[in-house]
């Protein structure tokens, strides 16, 4: 029985870290997409560098506190409370905008 449930268990974070990881991979494509969009403006002229530059520092700290999230803890209880979480909030329509929230305040 304990070798049933420790099976258990390992599946349970593996599906657990695959969530996290595609999660985390997905919102990182959408940043980097902002950073491309941003240069292909430059490259037209719509966009000086320093606009640039501040996209790229938004998309630094964007996916800082994305990592932050998904992998700091470490453990496999930690990436299985965010699995958790993430599905969760997914049902509730609510996932976190890491872009957003990573917006400079100017002040």
């Amino acid at each position: 029985m304990e070798a049933r449930q420790a099976t258990g268990a390992r599946e349970k974070r593996r599906v657990a870290r695959a969530v996290v990881s595609t999660y985390y991979e997905a919102e990182l494509a959408g940043h980097v997409e902002y950073v491309a969009d941003a240069i292909e403006r430059c490259r037209a002229g719509d966009l000086d560098a320093d606009g640039v530059d501040e996209v790229i520092h938004r998309y630094t700290k964007a996916a800082r506190e994305l990592w932050k999230l998904c992998f700091l803890g470490g453990s496999g209880v930690h990436v299985e409370r965010v699995a958790a979480m993430l599905e969760l909030l997914t049902a509730e329509g609510d996932r976190p905008d890491w872009w957003a929230a990573a917006e400079r305040r100017r002040g």
